[in-house]
């Protein structure tokens, strides 16, 4: 359970990292002081400042189908298009407004901003990062920018958008990653943990094929990782022993499991086992609406 300062700083919002620089008016401003309009939606245009870079079709459509029956709930943050009179430039919002599209609305509800670029990226990274809308390397790239653009430390970093400082240093490590890997997390097919797991491999990239093609769990990850560790001079292939292989009946309903779910699926299972449960069923999201999703198809 989080505790009440770090419930009180998330629900501040982007009002937590950004402040107003001296001469300027502030940059964030109370809930009752935004004003919405409507807006068509071909005046809107994605914002150079976005920080997520992958949209996933499958969330894209079941998002535009919740706002067929609801509409947009979170009206999309925008600034006037410096280079085209009478357009918007989004700075919040670019997955509502690409469902929007999908859903066929012809308007939709925006908060109008006068930012400058830096203050746009700025908005742009913690609305993201708060709204848990980023993939693990599109966050590691977003503390990246804040400390490089805006000279942020991790530490105030991690206090103003309620994360632990060892969780900014671990997320931003990804970034040291093989271009192959980074591409693996930035799509889905590895996870946070995967990952981190991969940090200190000295040949990352085979592993975490094998990772993609077995489905191996964090778990056996970290066997592996700990295996070469201890034995330094001991081949990969010799390790691989120590995880349990699956035989392709395991594989085929694995597979059958994720193509249901439309996630990635970890059928681990042993008859042979004794003294504890043969097998398990790990299922992997990374967001609140894939596990409502989940819910509903395994909801007989």
């Amino acid at each position: 359970m989080q505790n009440s300062s770090t419930k009180k700083n998330l629900g501040r919002g982007l009002s937590a990292l950004i402040t107003s620089p001296s001469n300027e008016s502030p940059l964030v401003e109370n809930q009752e002081s935004k004003s919405t309009s409507i807006v068509s939606i071909e005046k809107l245009m994605p914002g150079v400042s976005q920080p997520r870079t992958y949209f996933d079709e499958e969330e894209l459509s079941s998002l535009a189908e919740s706002i067929k029956h609801h509409g947009i709930i979170q009206p999309i943050l925008v600034r006037p298009k410096k280079d085209k009179n009478g357009f918007y430039e989004i700075i919040a919002g670019e997955r509502r407004w690409r469902a929007a599209q999908l859903a066929q609305l012809h308007q939709v509800p925006i908060i109008l901003k006068d930012l400058n670029d830096n203050q746009a990226l700025e908005w742009a990274i913690i609305e993201n990062v708060q709204r848990q809308d980023l993939n693990p390397l599109e966050e590691a790239e977003a503390y990246r920018k804040l400390q490089d653009q805006f000279g942020h430390t991790q530490e105030t970093i991690a206090k103003h958008v309620g994360k632990s400082r060892s969780h900014i240093t671990n997320i931003i490590r990804l970034l040291n990653l093989p271009a192959e890997i980074r591409l693996m997390i930035k799509t889905g097919h590895l996870s946070f943990g995967h990952a981190r797991a991969l940090l200190n491999s000295k040949d990352p990239v085979p592993l975490a094929k094998e990772i993609i093609d077995k489905n191996l769990s964090v778990r056996q990850v970290e066997k592996i990782m700990s295996l070469t560790r201890t034995k330094p001079n001991s081949s990969p292939r010799r390790k691989k022993i120590s995880i349990h292989s699956k035989d392709d009946e395991t594989l085929e309903l694995e597979k059958n499991i994720s193509q249901f779910l439309g996630l990635r699926v970890s059928l681990d299972y042993n008859a042979n086992i004794k003294g504890r449960e043969p097998g398990h069923i790990t299922i992997y999201f990374s967001k609140p609406e894939q596990l409502n999703d989940i819910i509903k198809k395994l909801s007989f």
